[in-house]
């Protein structure tokens, strides 16, 4: 019964708020009265209604890719995160493959304080930054020609210590943000860098390729687990769970068979 009085509540409010020709347009571009009602419900109950509402159950993505054929600042994927409490550790491991040789963002996890709270992105020169909570440190990986790669990025709050593991292999650690702790009100977003919160994208720092195996851990992964996640294994992702995933698709964004093993 309270569930139906909180949609009655949130039709009033859509109701009210625009006028009948602004609520078709906005219906129009939202795509969805749904969409527009998860948009106005989450404004409007950020904790109680919208921990409630799923509008997409837990998908088993194993040996499946997320495909971004083309570039655009349209096209992305949102994931929904087991959050509740803030990070005092991670890591995010995921394949991705791809032929850019600019700029583009491989994992992007904003909070309404930081658009830059966990971002791993691709410079042009092939230097690799990792940010958290808006500080950035690098890494430059060998070259390759272009093959599917995996990637790891772990940070714990203690040390501050920063890894990146590439195919198995970890480069020079570095440290940021000792003590700092990460927002648990996220939207995380692959095939697109947030200059903002849930948007902001630029074309040219999008993703054009595959990506798929994204897992997400609430504490730093040791070196054998590593290497066990890169050879195939798992170890219970407790934040973002590929192989139980909840996700939507934006524009030209197509599931398909992985390309690598």
């Amino acid at each position: 019964m309270e569930k139906l009085s909180l949609y009655f509540l949130v039709i009033i409010s859509l109701l009210s708020a625009f006028s009948q020709t602004d609520l078709v347009s906005a219906m129009e571009s939202a795509g969805s009265f749904r969409d527009l009602l998860k948009h106005e419900t989450r404004a409007l109950y950020p904790q109680t209604f919208w921990s409630s509402v799923v509008f997409r159950s837990a998908l088993d993505m194993h040996t499946k890719a997320f495909v971004f054929p083309k570039e655009s600042d349209n096209s992305f994927v949102t994931l929904t995160a087991q959050l509740t409490k803030p990070l005092k550790a991670f890591t995010v491991c995921l394949h991705i493959y791809t032929d850019l040789t600019r700029d583009y963002s491989l994992f992007s996890y904003a909070t309404r304080q930081q658009d830059n709270e966990i971002l791993l992105f691709k410079g042009k020169t092939g230097v690799y930054s990792v940010s958290v909570g808006g500080a950035d440190v690098f890494f430059k990986p060998p070259e390759s020609s272009p093959t599917p790669m995996h990637f790891c990025v772990t940070w714990e709050s203690t040390s501050g210590i920063t890894e990146l593991w590439v195919d198995g292999k970890p480069m020079v650690r570095r440290s940021m943000k000792r003590g700092y702790s990460l927002g648990t009100e996220a939207s995380i977003v692959l095939g697109q860098e947030q200059d903002a919160f849930a948007g902001g994208f630029d074309k040219n720092q999008s993703l054009v390729g595959d990506i798929g195996d994204v897992n997400m851990w609430d504490y730093v992964l040791s070196p054998e687990e590593i290497n066990t996640v890169y050879a195939g294994g798992t170890f219970s992702p407790n934040v973002l769970d590929w192989r139980a995933l909840k996700y939507k698709t934006y524009g030209e964004v197509f599931v398909k068979r992985q390309l690598w093993p």
